[in-house]
């Protein structure tokens, strides 16, 4: 395999609201914390062990707005793209890194805007203003589906 990939995959909570910078070009950036969570179980002490795992997420454009607009702090989202690590100066001269999550595709799964309606919006930030609709799914009134499970 001659090529490479960086890709991630996230579904977590906000751990605060979006925060947005805006560019004198009309550009905009969104950033928030997203958290992740493993539990699993000790099998020499049967505890009960839950880890959270803090993400920095940056969306661009279009995209930052739409999160702003709908996403608050505790929404669960599902969110891809690919990593990115930034290296800066501190106060003090000192070399920072800092490694985030640069957004191509996102999916409200919980908002508390919309929480009693589960709706689902899907929205890819890379794509033209133009062709960048968001899509409400709606459940299905029909149970009675052929999944084997």
């Amino acid at each position: 395999m001659s090529g490479t990939l960086n890709k991630v995959m996230l579904i977590g909570h906000l751990g605060d609201e979006v925060k947005m910078h805006y560019f004198e070009g009309g550009g905009c950036v969104g950033r928030f914390p997203l958290a992740t969570n493993e539990t699993y179980t000790n099998r020499q002490t049967n505890e009960r062990i839950s880890n959270t795992e803090w993400h920095n997420i940056v969306v661009r454009n279009k995209g930052a707005e739409i999160c702003e607009k709908y996403l608050s702090k505790g929404d669960k989202v599902y969110i891809e793209g690919r990593l990115k690590t930034r290296k800066w100066l501190d106060d003090k001269g000192n070399e920072r890194y800092s490694t985030e999550i640069q957004c191509t595709d996102f999916t409200f799964l919980t908002t508390k805007k919309e929480s009693g309606q589960n709706s689902q919006v899907s929205v890819s930030p890379q794509e033209p203003v133009a062709n960048q609709n968001q899509q409400v799914d709606q459940p299905k009134q029909d149970d009675n589906d052929d999944l084997p499970f």
